[in-house]
């Protein structure tokens, strides 16, 4: 940038430092003819301009090495376009640091979010939006009366009446449905021994369906006032003074009490035949887990063995009793069914 075209002062000196004289053939008060008359001992000092690094003047040296800038050569020396650039920042910065001076847009560099924040954005949203619905609805179900049991309906029961196991789940009643598990059931119908086992679904919106698995009866057990009812563990589901309540043979203890095994073993094996043999059964017994025997109503006998293989066995001795129950003509009539080896039955 080019210098000011302003020329520095030079001092003008006068007699004993009296009033500056007119130079020859100018006139005081003159313009650029005057003329400056400087004494013996004056002293000439020549300004030069100092740039920085853009080129532009800064202050001014003396031509003897010493600087000689000042506040006006500096705002002298400045161009008019740096001024108003200095200017314009100092306005902006004042205005940013005004609250009431709005910022201009011109400043602001919008810039695109990447894709990927944009997405990983969304999913967060979308995710707490999901977490606060599912919430709100869990908390509308389970602590409202929308959902409450009702109703509990039984099916399943043959021995025992549906009002007993209402009652047994009577506690239930007024809790939502999606807080009634298989293990709630299964807890309060536990003191009901004819219950082996229990099943429950809700149905909405008030209903609680329960379905019960008893205990099927296999034999009788002769007591000192009327038979015990046990099924094929051995547990007692009832008693009855009435040989003929329950289809299912008695269970003959030669006088004496059986054994636990040999009495499990006889019920296991019992609880393994199809109903319609087991009808036809009139007494079990046996001297030791390895010698069941099965008496039939018609005085027939049937020779188990042990309880090993005891869903084969019961099916051939099915298919055996089937195949005699008409004899074909001449042969002997049937009266032992040995199926201790059920691969290898044999009649007698």
């Amino acid at each position: 940038m080019a210098p000011s075209p302003r020329k520095p002062r030079v001092p003008r000196s006068g007699p004993a430092g009296g009033p500056e004289a007119p130079a020859e053939g100018r006139e005081p008060g003159g313009g650029e003819g005057h003329r400056v008359s400087l004494g013996a001992s004056a002293k000439v000092t020549v300004l030069r301009p100092i740039h920085d690094d853009d080129g532009e003047p800064q202050g001014v040296d003396d031509a003897d090495g010493g600087s000689t800038a000042t506040q006006a050569a500096r705002a002298d020396a400045e161009p008019a376009a740096k001024r108003a650039r200095r200017g314009l920042g100092r306005g902006r910065k004042a205005a940013s640091s005004s609250p009431a001076s709005p910022r201009p847009s011109g400043d602001v560099l919008a810039f695109p979010v990447p894709r990927a924040k944009r997405i990983r954005r969304r999913a967060i949203i979308i995710a707490a939006t999901t977490v606060a619905l599912v919430a709100a609805l869990m908390a509308v179900v389970v602590f409202t009366p929308v959902l409450a049991v009702r109703t509990i309906a039984v099916q399943g029961t043959r021995m025992l009446a549906p009002a007993q196991v209402t009652a047994a789940l009577k506690p239930l009643e007024g809790r939502s449905l999606t807080l009634v598990g298989p293990d709630d059931v299964s807890r309060l119908l536990k003191p009901i021994v004819q219950v082996k086992s229990a099943q429950s679904r809700a149905v909405p919106p008030n209903t609680l369906l329960v379905t019960i698995v008893e205990r099927i009866p296999v034999a009788l057990v002769k007591q000192d006032k009327g038979f015990s009812v046990v099924d094929g563990d051995g547990v007692e589901v009832a008693q009855t003074a009435d040989r003929g309540a329950f289809a299912v043979p008695v269970i003959d203890s030669g006088g004496s009490a059986l054994p636990h095994a040999t009495f499990l073993a006889i019920t296991g094996v019992l609880a393994a035949l199809p109903a319609d043999v087991l009808s036809q059964l009139a007494t079990a017994k046996a001297d030791s887990v390895d010698s069941v025997q099965l008496k039939l109503a018609n005085g027939k006998t049937v020779i188990w063995g042990n309880s090993d293989d005891r869903d084969l066995k019961a099916k051939v001795l099915e298919a055996l009793m089937k195949a005699t129950e008409n004899p074909v003509k001449g042969q002997p009539p049937v009266n032992v069914y040995d199926v201790s080896v059920p691969r290898h039955p044999v009649t007698r």
